[in-house]
């Protein structure tokens, strides 16, 4: 498998990290909170019916979260059966505890990340090429970043962490760790790739510059002020922006999603899910994805098009075929694509966004597992 190119990027601005923490850094993803949440799952009509879901099949959830996506495909048809992954213990614990609610073996919570999925499977005696079905819904949960304490959002104070799954990795790097010891080209690099920054050099320079003013940056609302003094123009303009419903959005909404998808390496993590479930898919079996963010329906999109992952994302399918003379065995096999794109891109609808802001980003792409090995 190629190395995507957004690794490049993951191992340059590591490194400072690495020699503070005095090994190599790994990668990690997703999780939950516990008590007193109302979780509202995202398109779910859309997604059920993606899936096609008949009697006795069985399905992946590679992100359990509360469990919404996993209760209603276990309830879609006669005797399907859900294998439910998650990088964060709570949720795990969570979908161990739903799991009662069924008869023995209905429900299989599994505690990984996406890369980890192939050995998680094999304990569990799935085989290749078995299964019907499978659900990626992409980012962190609501009740995640509802609860201060995992340092995902902006609206309360809480200690910037953002790990996903901080409890079985508590020696990873922290976002406090980025914003405190990466240097400015590293920061200005992370914010323009992974939260798409236009002004990244002028957040970079005043998160550089609080280094000098202040004690290191510790909680949210520190790098959230920060950042809205940053972006203020001379007439006192915030720097906010408004979201597709006509909102504000604060102006480090797109800071604090950089740090998120550096910290728990989401893209690549995304990458290793889309490109394990070739194998794990039976041939006929349907995939859907939930993104929330372009990068993540880039990525997304190119695997469902069959497009290498190595290749430039901004050079047009044309100009990439234009530019190289394949032979006729490597004109079959760049046919052979292993999904099968279903339908056209689908957005929640309007009602939804409304009674449910979170999902005013959503995109969800279907494809179907080919017969190409």
């Amino acid at each position: 498998m190629k190395t995507p190119l957004w690794t490049t990027l993951s191992r340059a601005s590591w490194k400072l990290l690495e020699r503070r923490h005095g090994k190599v850094l790994a990668c990690r993803h997703q999780c939950t909170s516990e008590k007193g949440f109302s979780h509202t799952p995202v398109m779910l009509r859309e997604v059920i019916e993606s899936l096609g879901i008949q009697q006795d099949q069985t399905f992946l959830d590679l992100t359990f979260g509360a469990g919404g996506h996993t209760k209603h495909i276990l309830a879609a048809a006669k005797g399907v059966r859900v294998f439910a992954l998650d990088r964060d213990p709570t949720a795990y614990r969570r979908a161990q505890e739903m799991a009662k609610q069924y008869p023995a073996g209905q429900l299989v919570p599994l505690l990984g990340r996406f890369s980890e999925l192939g050995p998680l499977l094999e304990r569990e005696g799935v085989s290749l090429g078995s299964l019907d079905g499978a659900l990626v819904d992409c980012g962190c949960s609501s009740m995640q970043m509802d609860d201060p304490q995992r340092g995902f959002g902006l609206a309360r104070q809480g200690p910037l962490d953002m790990r996903m799954d901080a409890a079985r990795f508590p020696g990873e790097p922290t976002a406090a760790d980025v914003v405190n010891f990466l240097d400015y080209d590293s920061l200005v690099q992370v914010l323009k790739l992974y939260g798409e920054e236009k002004r990244a050099k002028k957040v970079a320079q005043a998160i550089v510059d609080s280094r000098f003013l202040m004690k290191n940056l510790r909680t949210t609302t520190e790098l959230a002020r920060i950042v809205e003094v940053a972006l203020a123009d001379i007439h006192g303009d915030s720097g906010s922006s408004v979201d597709s419903l006509g909102r504000p959005s604060h102006p480090a909404t797109k800071t604090f999603m950089a740090l998120r998808i550096l910290v728990n390496n989401e893209l690549n993590e995304l990458h290793w899910a889309l490109s394990l479930l070739r194998r794990w898919l039976r041939p006929g079996a349907r995939l859907a994805v939930l993104a929330f963010h372009s990068l993540e329906d880039r990525i997304v999109k190119r695997h469902f098009q069959g497009v290498d992952m190595s290749e430039p994302v901004d050079i047009a399918q044309r100009l990439r075929n234009a530019a190289v003379w394949h032979s006729a065995e490597e004109m079959v096999s760049e046919r052979q694509h292993h999904w099968q794109p279903l339908g056209p891109l689908q957005l929640p609808s309007r009602i939804e966004t409304e009674h449910n802001p979170r999902s005013r980003s959503a995109k969800l792409r279907v494809a179907e597992r080919t017969a190409i090995a």
